[in-house]
């Protein structure tokens, strides 16, 4: 029986499709309202502030600009004002209706952000709030994991991007979606998805690592590994991981490791999978071309994209892993238990 969360995986070349047509036209924009701003603040939650952690590391690796991830609590529990002056503040929300999120753009333009919203939600508050609204076009989704909006919000950060000078090709990001669809389905025919599947099925948890633009990717299936399987998954960059955590990686927790096929963080990811195979651990690979599948116990492959656009792509393996193991392991991947489509915090 196909999950709705396998539905909608499906659903992702013409979500893309159709965002990326609709947000291109829009780069002038977001140009013309960062024209008087140096630096960019992220303001998300959850599967979008793993979308954040991509666009931090796209515009300052390729925009030049100072990005950072908000701390949310400052606007809405401590309430402390700060001076934004030259600060592009970008919200990011799947649905534009968490509350906090829009009272943290409120309280960014109030301390002299200018601000942008990308959400799912068109008419919803945080478009409203917000000075340019990028709206994906994901169409509506029902599974609780987030799959369409999360890659759609990514390739609405990669048109952010442009919009803010990213010294990038724009016709990497129109080859998006026929590439998530090749990898669709050449993920589900590769005799490693079920090989990965079954190994997770026996152990307790894994860690998930990448670093650079594709660390977003390792966090966000870290994240979908603990939502919709209840496994433990710690979501790390890989040079965070050699700093005392690769301890915890052993034959009851194998490693899952991302990276695009291309990029300075290629190398170091393949020497971390000699590395943990040498240590008697399994290690997985998502992506990393040819050089990663060779140095891992199996590996599911990567888009043929470069490196600033690999995450639009490089994710979509893990979202099909992570459907199967839920099914493996008998688990409604649509459902999760304790989690509802819209969080609401404080």
């Amino acid at each position: 029986m196909t999950s709705q969360m396998r539905a909608e995986i499906g659903e992702q070349p013409d979500a893309l499709r159709r965002t990326i047509d609709a947000l291109l036209p829009r780069t002038p924009d977001v140009g013309a309202l960062a024209r008087e701003t140096r630096q960019v603040l992220f303001i998300a939650r959850g599967s979008s502030d793993n979308a954040a952690v991509y666009g931090r590391y796209l515009v300052e690796s390729h925009a030049g600009r100072l990005a950072t991830l908000a701390a949310p609590s400052i606007a809405t529990t401590y309430k402390r004002r700060l001076d934004l002056s030259g600060v592009l503040a970008v919200a990011i929300s799947q649905s534009g209706k968490t509350e906090e999120i829009v009272e943290t753009l409120d309280w960014a333009k109030d301390c002299g952000a200018r601000t942008v919203a990308v959400t799912n939600g068109a008419g919803s508050p945080l478009a409203e709030a917000a000075e340019v609204a990028l709206l994906t076009d994901a169409g509506e989704e029902i599974a609780v994991p987030a799959t369409k909006t999360y890659t759609t919000q990514l390739a609405a950060l990669s048109v952010l991007g442009l919009g803010l000078g990213a010294d990038v090709a724009v016709d990497d990001l129109r080859r998006v979606p026929d590439e998530v669809a090749r990898m669709i389905a050449e993920t589900e025919a590769s005799p490693a998805l079920p090989e990965i599947v079954e190994e997770l099925a026996k152990v307790p948890g894994t860690v998930v690592s990448g670093r650079g633009i594709a660390f977003g990717t390792a966090l966000e299936l870290a994240l979908k590994i603990k939502e919709a399987c209840y496994l433990h998954a710690m979501g790390l960059s890989y040079a965070d991981l050699l700093h005392g955590p690769i301890a915890v990686v052993d034959a009851q927790t194998p490693a899952l490791l991302v990276a695009a096929d291309s990029g300075p963080t290629l190398p170091g990811t393949v020497a971390l999978a000699r590395r943990v195979e040498s240590a008697g651990a399994k290690a997985f690979g998502v992506g990393g071309g040819d050089g990663l599948a060779k140095a891992c116990t199996a590996a599911l492959p990567g888009p043929g994209l470069p490196e600033w656009v690999a995450p639009l792509g490089l994710i979509v393996p893990g979202q099909i892993m992570v459907e199967n193991l839920a099914r493996r392991l008998g688990i409604d991947p649509d459902v999760p238990r304790g989690l509802n489509k819209v969080t609401q915090t404080d």
